[in-house]
């Protein structure tokens, strides 16, 4: 079985960036990168009554570096150390949308980039309602500057079939939740 053999760390901030060696079944090392900032959290708030959902836009400085702009995402955000996942999504939810979500439909946690970082990404769907917005959102950091957007399920369905949905996060739950609803996105 591989082992990791030796760990260098490059970088330590928002991410840690490490450069490990790896022994191989067959005796060989090889190096490999990793960036390291722990498990994510992403919740689709959707509103069943008036078949829409809420998805955010914010500045990502990865995508700005490949010269493009700002897209639709699911409010996200890192899971803090001893916080489960559920506490933070509704966490973020509230940060980000305003939302106060009540019940979570888990998907499961999937990992987001396996090739070249540790996070893994735990994924929700929230139904909610008027009742719900509780306040403005835009984000918990002044740097954040969270657009909050309700955008009608047909709207974000046609997205995801013509490949507008930049977000693979978004993407699967949009899919999932018309997977379990399909009723919502007549």
């Amino acid at each position: 079985m591989a082992e990791i053999v030796r760990t260098r760390t490059l970088h330590e901030g928002w991410s840690t960036f490490r450069l490990i060696d790896i022994r191989m079944d067959d005796g060989s090392v090889v190096e490999r990168s990793v960036e390291d900032h722990g498990d994510g959290v992403m919740v689709l708030p959707y509103d069943p009554a008036r078949r829409t959902a809420v998805v955010v836009r914010q500045l990502r400085a990865p995508p700005l570096f490949r010269g493009e702009g700002e897209f639709w995402e699911a409010p996200a955000g890192l899971v803090e150390p001893g916080e489960a996942p559920e506490a933070c999504a509704r966490r973020e939810a509230l940060e980000e949308t305003g939302l106060q979500l009540g019940s979570l439909e888990p998907l499961g946690r999937y990992w987001s980039t396996p090739g070249s970082s540790t996070e893994r990404s735990w994924l929700f769907l929230a139904p909610y309602g008027e009742g719900d917005r509780v306040g403005a959102g835009g984000g918990a950091d002044a740097d954040e500057e969270v657009e909050v957007q309700e955008v009608p399920l047909a709207r974000l369905a046609e997205a995801a079939g013509t490949g507008e949905l930049q977000d693979l996060k978004l993407l699967a739950l949009v899919l999932s939740l018309r997977l379990r609803r399909p009723d919502l996105f007549r």
